[in-house]
């Protein structure tokens, strides 16, 4: 069985060996893969695993061995799934690996806007506590908060433990989601639409997937909508929100600031105009990346592959669209 992986440089730069999948085939691992290499890097793999690199319908019609692909993920917009399953190819993603590395770079975000450290400690190294005349200094107002809402857009896993984070700090829970769900016993929640939630909540934190309806729903209007004093995180998909209308909305101060692990498109182009907005602070989608996160994901992604050859596999986000091969 031919496995390649054709952008594996991201889960294993070093520290995550691959033992697991290499164990199940024969593997080739390529770091990255430019658009043009993959027909020629795929040809004859039976596996593809991917994690950013696209496989869209012009390429999975050219890879005629190609039989099961899984996705170094949970978000899977990467593939065309639905073009996949008329070929007849299971596509699998990882649905649960970064729960709590994702809540956690989520609470990071935020509470770099609240209390704002690198910051002072920048202020610090630059020699301004040496001059100065009191015990304290403030080079940004400090912000509680407890007593606050917390609003929660894609209340699934990642979403309800960013909200458990939330009332460990005293907030109020607020959530929104495609689909209305019983909130788990230990998790008080106001469930309102998206609309309530932009205009109530001190604090929006994103955390549903992106689809073809959504792209782009955090807009001028929305933005409009919310309190002068709030603030946006994104830690889910940087296309979710128009960037052009949240950087007008930093610039004019109508909401008080961002924090984004997502950009629209990734690396940064040079003309983004949230890089160069006022109270935005941007980390380069690293919400996901720590040890603990990227070693179940690799054994998760181990796990999809052992199950597709064994006649079950799980994991499977096209099985409406799939025919007989």
């Amino acid at each position: 069985m031919k496995i390649v992986v054709l952008d594996g440089y991201t889960l294993n730069s070093g520290d995550n060996p691959w033992d697991e999948v290499a164990a199940l085939g024969e593997l080739t691992v390529h770091d990255r893969t430019e658009p043009d290499e993959i027909v020629n890097r795929a040809a004859g793999a039976e596996i593809l695993v991917t994690n950013k690199t696209p496989l869209m319908e012009g390429v999975l019609t050219r890879l005629p061995d190609l039989r099961f692909i899984s996705v170094l993920a949970t978000g899977y917009n990467v593939v065309e799934v639905d073009s996949a399953g008329r070929l007849g190819i299971p596509v699998a993603n990882v649905p649960v690996y970064g729960t709590a590395s994702v809540a956690q770079h989520t609470f990071a975000l935020l509470l770099e806007l609240c209390n704002r450290v690198g910051l002072h400690d920048e202020a610090i190294r630059r020699g301004e506590w040496l001059r100065c005349q009191d015990f304290t200094f403030c080079r940004s107002p400090l912000i509680e908060l407890a007593g606050k809402r917390f609003g929660v857009v894609g209340f699934g896993r990642i979403g309800q433990q960013a909200a458990r984070i939330a009332r460990a700090f005293g907030m109020e829970i607020l959530a929104c989601n495609h689909r209305q769900k019983d909130a788990p016993s230990d998790l008080p929640v106001i469930w309102v639409d998206l609309r309530e939630l932009f205009a109530r909540a001190d604090v929006v934190s994103l955390h549903c997937p992106l689809t073809r309806d959504n792209g782009g729903f955090v807009n001028a209007r929305l933005l409009s909508s919310m309190k002068r004093s709030a603030f946006l995180v994104n830690t889910a998909r940087g296309a979710l929100v128009n960037e052009e209308d949240l950087a007008d909305a930093l610039h004019a101060g109508r909401i008080a600031g961002a924090a984004l692990d997502v950009l629209s498109r990734e690396p940064q182009t040079r003309d983004n105009p949230l890089v160069t907005a006022p109270n935005c602070i941007i980390t380069p989608h690293i919400a996901w990346a720590t040890l603990e996160a990227r070693q179940r994901l690799m054994a998760a992604t181990a796990a999809n592959i052992r199950g597709f050859l064994a006649g079950t596999p799980i994991n499977v986000v096209n099985g409406e669209f799939l025919t007989g091969k």
